[in-house]
This record gives C-alpha cells, sequence and structure tokens, in this order.
C-alpha cells in the first residue's frame, strides 16, 4: 500500500527544514522538493497535501522563485507559509506590497475560531513574525481568519479550494500552538492518518541498504557518537559482516570515550571492528592552527585519508558510511542556505576519495528522530542519549591553536561538567552540555599564589531540533559546583564562565 505523503515545496527560506520535522513529529511522512517540481510528478506522487515554505525573496520581483500556477487546480490543500502564502496571493490575483511596518519577532495575532486552520487554537496567540512584504489584498475567493495591529491579513482561507496562507511561521517554537495550527492542516484540512513511525522507517531504510549495498563491501566512518553508531548499526542490519567499522581515535575524544567505543562495539555488536590510534598525527596536522574552518577542513581530510589507508588493507570497498544529518547539510550551505560552518561529512572533503560513493541513511532526519530510530534498531538508550559531539571533537571546543595540553585540560573539565550534570538528574532535560577551553588566560589567586591560567566557558542549551536552541536555566548552586570542582581539581584553569546566549544569534558550538 502506498504510503501517504505530504509535499513540501522548498522556497529558499531559513525555517524550511522545520516544518518538514514538525510534519514527520506528527507521525506523516513528508517530502521536501524544490519549487521547480513539476507537476507530473507532484501528480505522481499524490500526495494528500502541499505546503509552500518560506523565502528572502519578493513575490512580485523579476527573479523571485514562483512555482507552476497550475499546482492549484489539482485539487490537493495548500498551506503557504510567509513567502508561501504571498505567494499564494500574488498568482491568484490578489496583491502583495512592501509592509508599511515591517515585522520581525513575536506579534500578537487574533484568529479565527471557526476556520479549520484555528481548531482547539486560542483566540489570541504570539507568533513568530518575519517579513518586509504583506498581503495588502487577498485573492479572489479568500477571506481573512486572523489579524495583527499592523497585519490585516495575517492568516487567509479558501475553503472551496482548500487553500491557506498564514503571514508568520507556525513551524518555529517562539509560536505559541504552531505545531497544533500544522496538525490542523494535516488533520483537520488534508485527512491524514499518520501512519508514519520511525520503527517504519528503520525497517524500509534497511531493507533499501541491503538491496543497494548487495555483496559488495561497505566502510563505515564510525565517531562513536549518537549519529555514527546509528547509521553503523543501521548498515549491519542490513549487510552483517560486509560492514567494516573504522574508529579513528585522533586525539580530540572526551576523556575515556576511545575505550568505552571500542568496548560498545567489540562487546554488543556484530560487526568488523578497526580502531585506528592516530593521535600524534592529527596533533601534527592541527600545529599552529586557529581558525575554525581551517581546523574542520584539516580534521575532515585526514579523516578520510586515515579511512583511504586502512580501506586498501582491506581490499576493495565500494561504501563510505557517514552519520550525517539534517542540520548538517542544512549549516554546511547546501542549497540556498549560508554557510555558518561546514561538517566534516558534508564539507571540506578532499577532491579524491577512494570510494565509489558515500551513503548516508541519516541525512533527512532531525536529532531526535536519529534517537529514536537507534531505540528501534536496539541500541542500548546509554549509546543513543550520548550527548552529542562533533566530528572534529575537542578541537573546535578549544579556542585557538590544539595541542595535547589543551586538549587534557578540556577532557577533565568538561568530565566533571558532564559528570555533575548527571547526578542532579538533569542529563535528559538539557538538550547539549559541553565546556570549552577558552584562549583567554587571565590572573586568579590558588592558596597564597597568584595565577594566570586558563578560563572555561560551560554551554548548556535546550532545543529539540538543533535548528534554534536557549540556554539552559541550571540552579546557581550546581553551575557553583561545577565550577568549585574544575577550578579545583583541573590545573591551569582558574576562572569559569557560562554561555547564556541563544541560537540565533549564536550557533551551538564556539565553532
Amino acid at each position: 500500500m502506498k504510503k501517504e505523503t505530504v509535499i513540501i515545496l522548498d522556497f529558499g527560506g531559513q525555517y524550511n527544514q522545520l516544518i518538514a520535522r514538525r510534519v514527520r513529529e506528527s507521525d506523516v511522512y513528508c517530502e521536501v522538493l524544490p519549487y521547480t517540481t513539476r507537476l507530473d510528478k507532484i501528480r505522481e506522487i499524490a500526495p494528500k497535501g502541499i505546503i509552500f515554505t518560506g523565502g528572502s525573496a519578493s513575490v512580485y520581483e523579476a527573479e523571485a522563485p514562483i512555482c507552476d500556477p497550475d499546482i492549484f487546480s489539482l485539487g490537493i490543500p495548500i498551506l503557504g507559509i510567509c513567502y508561501g502564502g504571498q505567494l499564494m496571493t500574488h498568482l491568484l490575483g490578489g496583491k502583495v506590497s512592501k509592509a508599511p511596518v515591517r515585522e520581525y519577532g513575536k506579534t500578537e495575532i487574533n484568529v479565527d475560531k471557526n476556520s479549520k486552520l484555528f481548531h482547539n487554537i486560542s483566540e489570541n496567540i504570539v507568533c513568530w513574525m518575519s517579513h518586509t512584504d504583506y498581503i495588502e489584498s487577498p485573492a479572489p475567493g479568500f477571506t481573512t481568519i486572523a489579524k495583527s495591529d499592523s497585519c490585516p491579513y495575517a492568516a487567509i482561507e479558501d475553503t472551496q479550494r482548500n487553500l491557506y496562507g498564514v503571514q508568520f511561521h507556525p513551524e518555529v517554537a517562539h509560536t505559541q500552538e504552531g505545531t497544533q495550527i500544522l496538525r490542523n492542516f494535516l488533520f483537520q484540512i488534508c485527512n491524514c492518518s499518520a501512519d508514519w513511525k520511525m520503527s517504519s522507517f528503520a525497517q524500509e531504510t534497511v531493507a533499501a541498504l541491503k538491496e543497494k549495498i548487495g555483496d559488495k563491501k561497505v566502510l563505515c566512518a564510525l565517531s562513536g557518537g549518537v549519529d555514527s553508531s546509528v547509521a553503523a548499526v543501521m548498515i549491519s542490519k542490513a549487510i552483517g559482516k560486509q560492514l567494516t567499522c573504522i574508529f579513528v581515535d585522533h586525539g580530540l575524544l572526551r576523556k575515556n570515550e576511545g575505550d568505552e567505543v571500542e568496548e560498545i562495539f567489540t562487546k554488543q555488536f556484530d560487526v568488523n571492528f578497526v580502531r585506528v590510534n592516530a593521535q600524534q598525527r592529527f596533533y601534527d596536522k592541527l600545529a599552529g592552527v586557529t581558525e575554525p574552518e581551517e581546523k574542520r577542513k584539516i580534521i575532515g581530510e585526514e579523516f578520510i585519508r586515515v579511512f583511504e589507508e586502512e580501506a586498501k588493507k582491506i581490499g576493495k570497498v565500494d561504501f563510505l558510511v557517514q552519520g550525517t544529518i539534517y542540520p548538517d547539510v542544512i549549516e554546511s550551505g547546501l542549497g540556498k542556505s549560508a554557510v555558518i560552518k561546514s561538517h566534516h561529512n558534508v564539507g571540506g572533503l578532499p577532491e579524491h576519495v577512494d570510494f565509489k560513493e558515500i551513503m548516508e541513511p541519516l541525512r533527512d532526519l532531525f536529532k531526535d528522530e536519529v534517537r529514536k530510530v537507534g531505540l528501534e534498531l536496539g541500541i542500548p538508550e546509554k549509546l543513543v542519549f550520548r550527548q552529542p559531539f562533533p566530528g572534529p571533537g575537542l578541537a573546535i571546543r578549544i579556542i585557538g591553536d590544539v595541542t595535547p595540553e589543551k586538549v587534557a585540560i578540556l577532557q577533565e573539565a568538561d568530565y566533571i561538567y558532564r559528570e555533575e550534570i548527571a547526578k542532579a538528574g538533569l542529563d535528559r532535560s538539557i538538550g547539549q552540555y559541553f565546556a570549552v577551553l577558552t584562549n583567554l588566560r587571565s590572573v586568579g589567586v590558588m592558596g597564597d599564589e597568584r595565577t594566570y591560567d586558563y578560563t572555561v566557558a560551560l554551554r548548556a542549551v535546550t532545543t529539540t531540533d538543533f535548528m534554534t536552541a536557549e540556554f539552559a536555566e541550571i540552579p546557581w548552586d550546581i553551575l557553583g559546583k561545577i565550577s568549585s570542582r574544575i577550578v579545583n581539581e583541573v590545573k591551569h584553569v582558574n576562572r569559569i564562565c557560562y554561555d547564556i546566549t541563544g541560537k540565533p544569534p549564536a550557533t551551538i558550538e564556539w565553532e
């Protein structure tokens, strides 16, 4: 039986992948397609609904991204978000103009609770606006179903054609009841049945991998983190011993992590496991390097070189598996997004790679979805809920140049931080937490002596999608205990700071 699908047409906005995540967490399968997708392909998919994403252009500009206007005659419910709603208005005969008052940030709107889109939604909600244009007059057949003080058509609908448009972003966490609004579109308007589960994704992906790989050999880039571990187990369930997992210990892992990873994958999983102790090799390459992007590229390239060397030892290898996930792809600037940082999984790779193809089975999943898949695959909770860890490791949590001595300092500080967070029972409620060794040195007093040592920064955020985040409000007494332990137990640290910046404007990692 063909599974229900919702299509998300991508017009290049910054929150586009969040829409896909919200749909999937409602147990509805969706595919993100470019706005240029032909109508015959859309008819072939036969989606239950279509969502137009936001975008940075103005619909009345000559180069504005525009889809085929005949899409509105397919009889498929459509929800246009921000630019998507303006485009719907523009193509169907309404007027979109430069807004007299630019709306950006949290705005209160009043909604018509009689609309299916606002079923069981509060009459007044705070939503996230981000636009310089607005709908000056709706297209024929549309009525207004929400408004703000400066936006008379914050939401519109044409119930005869099942067309809906909103000026705000229901997909972001800042919009109150935003997820429910999207669910109303999926279930009240599109009549979806919520039949897509992570268990089915895992089963279907394993089956697809088995068919694609056949009798060929696969090499997995195993870091020991959640993403690469789930990818490794998924491939293992598809092809068994045809998979060789190469774990590169680059000397930039957390305390004891190399030994823990080796124990888990040699004792609990039936895979060919190879550990490469390449610490000195990476330290030599990174000597004197301070620029974050250069660090990432050096580490990414060196990873691939190590894999090439190991691949030659085990014979012909057709595929390289990586644990790339959606936020990696988005933040690396593939497509229209600006480059925030390159990820060694998706950016900074050398031009010549001795593999037939790179496989990324988790490329379309967000972090929480990866964890759900991991549990479905039978991976122990301890590993599934391990703290996220970047491929370049501690190199990008050490500001400035990387040395073995600095790595040792950070390993100890980070271990104490994570240990105390776990003791306090906060480890599952905080999305990500870690220590950063800054390149700031300051004067301190320890005992009767004057010191001139490093400052360690503590980072902790609450997030579900890792696309946006707020700093975690850790109780002061716990922060105080962490600070006291690090300063007293870790040599060459005399000052602790706590980072209270959200994302945006900051990223979760410091580099």
